[in-house]
C-alpha cells in the first residue's frame, strides 16, 4: 500500500474531518503517553465525542508563530537537502501525517520546531533523531511510515518579526522498526479504549478548596474579658473542621484533603496567636483558654488525620493501578499461551515479558497521569508477548515436518523458540540433523551386530561340523589300522606308531579350531567396547623376559593386528588384548617348535 495524498487546507472543516477518521502522527506522542500538551486520556476523550477543546488565544499565536517559522525555514531545509519540498497531508490505510515538507519522490521529509532551551542543547553538540525526545521522534516515525521516506530532516529555528534568522538547528531522523511496531500496537489498544469509552460526568480542574472561611477572630481582654465572639467563632470553626472529608478516592479529594491541611494548620497559627495576645492583657482567663485548647485540638486531629490519609490512601490508589496493569497483562499473556497450546495441545510455559508499571508511575501525583502511564507500559508490554507468540508460533509450527514432529528435541523450546525465524530454523535444522546421524549410526550399529552375530554362528556351526569330520576321519582311519593289524599287513608297534599319529592329527586339528574361534571371539570382543585395564608394552616385555622368551616392540603388535594406544611415550595395551596377544604368541611359538622338529627330523 503506497501513500495517498489529500488536498486539504489545514484547519478547514474539511481537515478536521479527515483528523477525526485517522490516526494521525501529530497525536501519536499523546497516544505514546509521551506527549507534552496532551494526556492519553485527553485524546481518547476527543476520539470518542469528536469534541476539541477551543485553543485559546495564548497558544493559537504560538501556533502561529511556529507555521512562520516553519515556512521561513523550509528554503533553508531545501538548501540542506538539495531538493524543493512541498507542505502536504498523506494517508496509509488508516494511518495520517502532515508534513511540513516532503521532497517529490517521498524518500525525504522535513518536520520543524520552534526552537526552545532543551532542543538547542541537543542540537548544538551534534546529536542525531535518536536523541531527540521521544514524543519527536514518534510523530517522525509515524510520517515515515506513512509516506515511506527513508529519512526525515528535524530542523529547530526562531526568527524575528521582520523574518530574519535568529538561529536555526537541525539533525536527520532515520526510521526505526522496534518504535515503528510500538506505535501500530499502541494505536491498536488506543482505537480499542476509544470504542470502551464512557462518558463520565465533566469534572472542573483539581484545585483544593479550605473547608470554610472563618470569620476574624477578635478578642480584647483588660483583666477580663471585656469583649469577645469566641462562641459563635467556636460554632462555626467546629462545624467547618467536622465537615472535612477524610473518604479520598478521587484526583478531587486528594486535591481537597491537600488544602484542608494547610487549612488546619492556619486555624491552629491563628488561635495559638490570640491566645499569645490574650496572654499578653491577662494571666487566668479560664474559659477563653479552655475554649482555644478545644478548637486548636480539634483542628490538629483532623489534620494529622489527613496528612496521613492523604499519604496512606494515594499509596493504595498507586498499588491498585499498578496492580490493575498486572492484571490485564496477565490474562493477555494467559490467551496468548492457550493459542499457542491449540497447535497441539500441549501446554507451553510463556517467556517472561517485562513490564515495569511500578517505574511508569514513580513520581507521579495525578492518579490520571499514574493511569495513562500505565497503560502505554501496558500497551508496549502486550505489543511484546505478541511478538514473543508470532515467534512461538511460527517456530513450533515449523518443527511440525513430513518426516515426523521434532519438539522432543527442543526441551529448551519455551526459551530458544522466541528466536528470529532465520535463526530457529538454522537451530533446528542442526539438532535435527544431528539427531538423524545418531539414529542412523544406532541403526547401522545394530545391523552390524545382526551381521557379526550371524556370521559367528555360521562358523560355530562350520567349527562343530569340521571337528565331527576329524573325529569320523580319525575313527576311521583308526579302524583302518586295526583291519591291517588284524590281516597282518601291520606289526603291533607300527599300528600303535600310526594310531598315534592319526590321534595327534586329529588334536592338532582341534586346537586350530579352538584357536581360531577364541581369536575371533577376542576380535569380537575388543571391537565392542574394551573398557578393560591396561598394561604397559614394558611391563608386557618384563613377563616374556622372565619366562625367557625376549621382546617384542609396537611393530609386532602392528603385525599381530592387536590395536594399542600411547599415552606419552608409553605403548598402552587393554587386558582383553593382551590376553589375544598371549594366544597368539603362544601359537606363534608352537608352530616354530613344529618347524623346528620337521627340520632335525
Amino acid at each position: 500500500m503506497t501513500m495517498q495524498l489529500v488536498n486539504l487546507v489545514q484547519g478547514s472543516a474539511e481537515w478536521h474531518a479527515h483528523r477525526r477518521n485517522h490516526f494521525n502522527a501529530s497525536d501519536a506522542p499523546a497516544m505514546m503517553g509521551c506527549s507534552a500538551y496532551k494526556k492519553r486520556s485527553e485524546l481518547i476523550k476527543e476520539l470518542a465525542t469528536g469534541i476539541v477543546p477551543e485553543v485559546d488565544a495564548a497558544t493559537q499565536r504560538r501556533f502561529n508563530d511556529g507555521h512562520q517559522f516553519e515556512a521561513l525555514a523550509r528554503p533553508l531545509a531545501e538548501q540542506i537537502i538539495g531538493e524543493d519540498l512541498s507542505p502536504c497531508v498523506g494517508t496509509r490505510g488508516k494511518y495520517s501525517a502532515s508534513f511540513d515538507g516532503l521532497t517529490f519522490m517521498n524518500d525525504v521529509g522535513f518536520e520543524h520546531k520552534t526552537l526552545n532551551t532543551e532542543l538547542r542543547e541537543l542540537l548544538a553538540r551534534g546529536c542525531d533523531g535518536a536523541d531527540l525526545p521521544l514524543q519527536y521522534q514518534v510523530q517522525m516515525e509515524q510520517q515515515a511510515m506513512v509516506s515511506g521516506a527513508d529519512r526525515i530532516l528535524f530542523m529547530a529555528s526562531k526568527w524575528t518579526a521582520e523574518g530574519l534568522p535568529v538561529e536555526a538547528l537541525h539533525c536527520w531522523y532515520e526510521p526505526n522498526a522496534e518504535l515503528r511496531a510500538q506505535i501500530i500496537a499502541g494505536w491498536e489498544q488506543l482505537e480499542k479504549d476509544v470504542a470502551a469509552y464512557v462518558t463520565e460526568e465533566a469534572a472542573p480542574e483539581v484545585v483544593g478548596q479550605s473547608p470554610e472561611t472563618l470569620p476574624a477572630l477578635r478578642i480584647e481582654v483588660q483583666g477580663a474579658v471585656t469583649a469577645s465572639n469566641l462562641d459563635a467563632f467556636k460554632v462555626t470553626a467546629l462545624s467547618a473542621i467536622r465537615s472535612v472529608n477524610t473518604e479520598l478516592k478521587t484526583d478531587q479529594d486528594f486535591a481537597d484533603a491537600d488544602k484542608a491541611v494547610k487549612w488546619c494548620e492556619e486555624v491552629e497559627s491563628r488561635l495559638d496567636a490570640a491566645k499569645q495576645h490574650a496572654l499578653a492583657q491577662t494571666e487566668s482567663i479560664d474559659h477563653l483558654f479552655r475554649t482555644i485548647d478545644e478548637i486548636s485540638e480539634e483542628a490538629r486531629q483532623v489534620r494529622l488525620k489527613l496528612s496521613k490519609l492523604v499519604k496512606s490512601e494515594k499509596e493504595k490508589r498507586k498499588e491498585q493501578i499498578v496492580l490493575d496493569g498486572k492484571k490485564d497483562l496477565d490474562q493477555h499473556i494467559g490467551l496468548l499461551e492457550r493459542r499457542l497450546e491449540a497447535i497441539d495441545n500441549r501446554p507451553l510455559r510463556f517467556p517472561v515479558v517485562q513490564a515495569d508499571f511500578a517505574g511508569a508511575v514513580k513520581g507521579l501525583k495525578s492518579l490520571d497521569s499514574m493511569r495513562d502511564k500505565v497503560a502505554v507500559a501496558l500497551t508496549n508490554a502486550k505489543h511484546e508477548a505478541n511478538q514473543l507468540a508470532d515467534r512461538l508460533e511460527a517456530n513450533r509450527k515449523h518443527l511440525i515436518q513430513e518426516d515426523g514432529d521434532w519438539i522432543a528435541l527442543f526441551a529448551d523450546f519455551a526459551t530458544v523458540g522466541t528466536k528470529a525465524a532465520e535463526d530457529f530454523q538454522a537451530l533446528a535444522a542442526l539438532r535435527i540433523g544431528n539427531h538423524k546421524q545418531q539414529e542412523a549410526a544406532r541403526l547401522e550399529a545394530q545391523r552390524e551386530q545382526i551381521r557379526k552375530e550371524e556370521a559367528a554362528k555360521l562358523e560355530r556351526e562350520a567349527a562343530a561340523a569340521e571337528r565331527k569330520r576329524l573325529e569320523e576321519q580319525a575313527q576311521q582311519e583308526k579302524a583302518a589300522i586295526a583291519q591291517a593289524q588284524q590281516a597282518g599287513a601291520l606289526s603291533s608297534p607300527v599300528a600303535d606308531d600310526l594310531a598315534g599319529l592319526v590321534q595327534d592329527k586329529a588334536v592338532e586339528g582341534m586346537a586350530g579350531i579352538d584357536a581360531k574361534q577364541a581369536i575371533s571371539t577376542a576380535k569380537a570382543s575388543a571391537a565392542a567396547a574394551d573398557t578393560s585395564p591396561v598394561m604397559t608394552l614394558g611391563q608386557i616385555n618384563t613377563l616374556l623376559e622372565a619366562a625367557g622368551l625376549g621382546k617384542i616392540s609396537a611393530a609386532t603388535l602392528e603385525h599381530h593386528g592387536i590395536p594399542f594406544t600411547k599415552e606419552r611415550a608409553a605403548v598402552q595395551i587393554t587386558e582383553a588384548n593382551t590376553k589375544r596377544l598371549a594366544l597368539l604368541l603362544s601359537l606363534g611359538f608352537r608352530k616354530l617348535a613344529d618347524d623346528l622338529q620337521a627340520v632335525t627330523a
